[in-house]
C-alpha cells in the first residue's frame, strides 16, 4: 500500500514537471511580453487579503492555486495558519465563490478526477475541472462563476510564471502570495522556475 502511494505521488510530481503552455507562455513574456508576470499586489499570504473589501469592490469569485498558496506540495490539507484566511474568503464570496485551481487536481492528469475529487472532500472547496493546465484553462473557471467578466475574479498564488500570468493573460485580478510554505516536494523544474521568478 505505501509502494502504491508512493508511485501515485511520483506520477503526480512526473506529470506536472512539463506544462508546454506554461513553457510557452514562459518565452513570451520573456521575449514580448514581461508585464504578464507583474501581479497587481504583492502580500505575504492568504492572511493578508481583505476579502470582504474585495467583495464590496465588486468581485465575485476568487481563484486559489493550491500548491504553496494554500496547502503544500502535494499535501491536501490546509496550511493550519492559512485557515483564518480562508475562512474570510469564504464568508466574503460564500461557499462556491472560492475555488481552487490546480494544475495536477482537475486537470487530464487526474484520472477520473480522483485527486480532485479528494481534495475537494478535505478542503472544502470547489476544485476546477479542465482539460489545460494554466496559463490555460480559463473557459472553466469562468463557466463556473456564471460567464462573468474576467475582472470580476480574483487571481490568488505563488508562482509568476503560472498563476500571475493566467490571471494576467485572462484579465483577472491578479495577487501573489511571497510566503513559500514548502519547497520539500517540488519538482526541479519548478524550484528552477521559482529562482528564476525572483
Amino acid at each position: 500500500e505505501t509502494c502504491c502511494a508512493c508511485a501515485v505521488l511520483s506520477m503526480r510530481m512526473l506529470s506536472q514537471s512539463w506544462n508546454w503552455p506554461a513553457i510557452t507562455m514562459t518565452l513570451r513574456c520573456l521575449t514580448r511580453e514581461p508585464s504578464l508576470m507583474l501581479p497587481h499586489a504583492t502580500v505575504h499570504d492568504l492572511c493578508a487579503l481583505d476579502f470582504p473589501r474585495l467583495r464590496r469592490a465588486g468581485f465575485v469569485g476568487v481563484v486559489l492555486d493550491k500548491d504553496n498558496t494554500l496547502t503544500a506540495p502535494y499535501a491536501d490539507e490546509v496550511e493550519a495558519s492559512l485557515v483564518p484566511g480562508l475562512k474570510a474568503a469564504r464568508n466574503a464570496f460564500g461557499p462556491n465563490g472560492v475555488v481552487v485551481l490546480s494544475n495536477s487536481a482537475g486537470t487530464p492528469d487526474d484520472t477520473g478526477y480522483a485527486a480532485a475529487t479528494a481534495l475537494e472532500g478535505s478542503l472544502g472547496l470547489p476544485v476546477m475541472r479542465r482539460r489545460h493546465k494554466k496559463p490555460r484553462g480559463f473557459e472553466s473557471v469562468r463557466a463556473h462563476f456564471g460567464g462573468c467578466e474576467p475582472n470580476a475574479l480574483i487571481m490568488v498564488g505563488d508562482r509568476l510564471l503560472t498563476d500571475v500570468t493566467f490571471g494576467n493573460a485572462h484579465g483577472m485580478l491578479t495577487v501573489h502570495t511571497t510566503r513559500v510554505l514548502s519547497t520539500a516536494r517540488e519538482p526541479g523544474v519548478v524550484r528552477l522556475a521559482r529562482r528564476f521568478e525572483r
